[in-house]
């Protein structure tokens, strides 16, 4: 019995550890997917968008955290998502 326990515990562990692996992979695809996107983006001289303007006012205001939940609600981010674009307006 106890056997089997460790056998369903041990494959459990390999599902997860597969699983976050593929999340992680992922996650890099999406990121260089954006990246391409935004030099795409640069390139042809791509508008902002209008949102942007906001998010760097309220920056340079001090409320980064109100820019933040500006951008998740406008641009439908999560708080992760919505921290690095506005981080990527900082700079």
């Amino acid at each position: 019995m106890q056997t089997m326990i460790l056998s369903v515990v041990a494959i459990l562990l390999f599902t997860v550890f597969i699983l976050m692996s593929k999340i992680d992979r992922l996650e890099g695809r999406l990121k260089n997917t954006q990246q391409i996107l935004e030099q795409i983006a640069a390139q042809y001289d791509m508008p902002e968008n209008p949102v942007n303007d906001e998010l760097r006012h309220l920056i340079n205001d001090g409320k980064e955290i109100q820019a933040v939940k500006r951008a998740r609600e406008a641009l439908g981010l999560s708080l992760i998502e919505g921290k690095e674009y506005v981080d990527r307006l900082k700079s």
